[in-house]
Formats: structure tokens, C-alpha cells, sequence
């Protein structure tokens, strides 16, 4: 087998490809032939030394991923050998093979394309978890998405709109917020504009009437977000995602009390460890939302497996509209 090894986290230009012994499952384990793997925001993170979650050294980066089952370690049987799966592991997904732990593995159901299936978990889970658990969206209310052309952005458009909400898409560009459009934003805001000019909170202000976003979905961070806040409805919920545009913003918590707005955390990966029977029923039905056309991911660019050091740079220029799919 061959992999992106990471064994110092000095950053992408550090990353080797190198061929390494093909590893053999243990108990609970499936070996995966990897066709397609999606780079996320913390597999830029990870490889800087920058994540919460650091792994020993050396390690092959790659969180999320799909492929076929080619061999299975004693007490596997929820998946078996010859089927197509997509796994969120954290780790091994930039290369041809790796292990997973079986019970990470999401069979695909016939017709579910590798390709799709690698961008699917993280940015899907997140946003159903988000909007739907912990925002209780409802029918009828308005989103509005910051960062809505990336990979999280573009799934939150596409579940609020299969929750029956009306969705503001807020990006940095034109093209950016013509991708949102196509894909079911009912109106747009780009923000590059609107904050050059001051105007963000009445770009906001516009798009709702002047009511304000029930739900506001913030996986950027930075400076949108105290303006952001102050533009919420009455008993709204902001829901913070990441941190995507750098600093961790400081919200004074006063904005709360006076709007009588909730500041929901959202943290999918420690809801899928509390609550497993809970996520499995979620990703079951993203799955079925997948087959029946509801949802679907947006894919910038398929790559090579071996020109993943172009992925990374294409993906800090932040120029990706929804997610980068390096291919074997």
C-alpha cells in the first residue's frame, strides 16, 4: 500500500508519500481499499500540529473517507468483505489502504457513489445535529449560514431546506453565493461586500424584514460573528460550528439576555461517543435523504490521490466551494 505520511507536524510540505507494509485487521477491525477521501477543515489543522486531537507520530492524515471491505478481523459482522462503506476515523484516509474500527463504517447502499460517500459524513452529521437536534429547527423559520459555500455550509442549506426553512446564505464572493443559490438558498449576502461597507447587519436586517434569523449557523468565527449575533430574532438560536476565519470571537453575554437568544455549542464528534444509538439512527437517515434526492454534496474538484499537497493549497487559499475529493 502506499500513504501520505505525516512524521513531523511542520505542515503540508512536510507530508511524504511513501509505500508501507499492507496492515492486517485485528478483533473489531475491517481493512478498507480506499476509491475516495475529502479534505476537511481539521485535516488542514492536524498536520500543523494545530487540532485538539493530536495523534502519536508518524500517522497517515485523511478523516473521512469510503471504499471496499477487503478483509475483517475477528467479531466483525456488521460489515463484510467485498462491501462499500464510508468511514469517519479521524485518521488513515490519504492512501489506498487503512484500518478502521468496523463499528465507524457506514455500509452504502447500492448506488451511493465513493465519491459522494467521502464528503458526506462529517459536514452532514454536523449540520443534522446542529439544526435539527440542537437548534430544533422548525418549519417555516429562517437560517441564516455563515461560510455557506463550503463543505458544512453547503450541507446546512440543504437540510434546513429539507427541514421546510427559508435559508440566507452568507459568503465571501459573488460566485460563491450564485453556488448557494443553485442549491436552494432562498436569498444571499456576501459578507466581503457588506462588512468593506459597514452594512452587514442591514444586509441581515434586509434579507429578514427586520425580524432577524431564528437560527443563525457559524462555522466561521471571527469578526461576523458579534454583528451576526446583534442581527438575531427573538428567542434565536446561534449555533457555533468552528472557527474557520481564525479567532475565537469574544460575544459579550449581555446579547443574550437582551434578545432572549440561546448560544448553543455544537460538537458532533462527542454527541456521536455519548449518544451512539442516537447518531447511528441520524446517519441512517442522511443516508435515505441521500437515495431519495434530498441531499446531496458539493464537490469542487476530484484529485488524484497523489497531488494531495495541491488539494491542501487550494483548500487554506480558501477558494473551495464545498469540498475537495482526492480519488485512487
Amino acid at each position: 500500500m502506499h500513504a501520505w505520511l505525516c512524521e513531523t507536524t511542520t505542515g503540508v510540505d512536510d507530508l511524504q508519500w511513501k509505500e508501507l507494509p499492507t496492515p492486517v485487521p485485528k478483533p473489531g477491525e475491517v481493512l478498507i481499499e480506499i476509491k475516495a477521501a475529502s479534505l476537511n477543515f481539521p485535516d488542514l489543522l492536524i498536520v500543523q500540529g494545530k487540532y485538539q486531537m493530536k495523534p502519536p507520530l508518524p500517522f497517515v492524515p485523511g478523516s473521512e473517507y469510503a471504499g471496499v471491505v477487503a478483509a475483517v478481523g475477528e467479531g466483525v459482522t456488521n460489515v463484510t468483505v467485498g462491501q462499500n462503506v464510508a468511514c469517519l476515523s479521524g485518521t488513515g484516509g490519504f492512501a489506498t489502504h487503512t484500518i478502521a474500527p468496523a463499528a465507524l463504517c457506514l455500509p452504502l447502499p447500492p448506488g451511493f457513489p465513493h465519491e459522494d460517500a467521502a464528503a458526506f459524513i462529517m459536514t452532514y452529521a454536523t449540520s443534522h445535529h446542529a439544526l435539527l437536534d440542537r437548534g430544533q429547527l422548525k418549519a417555516g423559520e429562517t437560517v441564516l449560514v455563515l461560510g455557506a459555500a463550503g463543505g458544512v455550509g453547503t450541507s446546512a442549506i440543504q437540510i434546513a431546506k429539507s427541514a421546510g426553512a427559508r435559508v440566507i446564505a452568507a459568503a465571501s464572493t459573488d460566485e460563491k453565493c450564485e453556488l448557494c443559490r443553485s442549491i436552494g438558498a432562498d436569498a444571499t449576502i456576501n459578507y466581503s461586500k457588506e462588512t468593506a461597507e459597514g452594512g452587514f447587519r442591514d444586509a441581515i436586517k434586509a434579507a429578514t424584514d427586520g425580524k432577524g434569523p431564528d437560527i443563525i449557523y457559524d462555522p466561521v468565527g471571527g469578526n461576523l460573528a458579534e454583528p451576526a449575533f446583534r442581527s438575531i430574532a427573538w428567542r434565536g438560536r446561534y449555533l457555533v460550528i468552528g472557527f474557520t476565519g481564525g479567532p475565537i470571537p469574544n460575544i459579550p453575554l449581555n446579547l443574550p439576555l437582551l434578545k432572549g437568544a440561546s448560544l448553543v455549542g455544537v460538537f458532533w464528534g462527542s454527541f456521536a461517543r455519548h449518544e451512539p444509538k442516537n447518531n447511528a439512527a441520524m446517519l441512517a437517515e442522511l443516508a435515505r435523504w441521500y437515495m431519495e434526492g434530498r441531499i446531496k454534496p458539493v464537490i469542487d474538484d476530484k484529485l488524484p490521490m497523489n497531488q494531495l499537497r495541491q488539494a491542501y493549497a487550494r483548500m487554506g487559499s480558501r477558494g473551495v466551494k464545498g469540498k475537495l475529493v482526492m480519488v485512487n
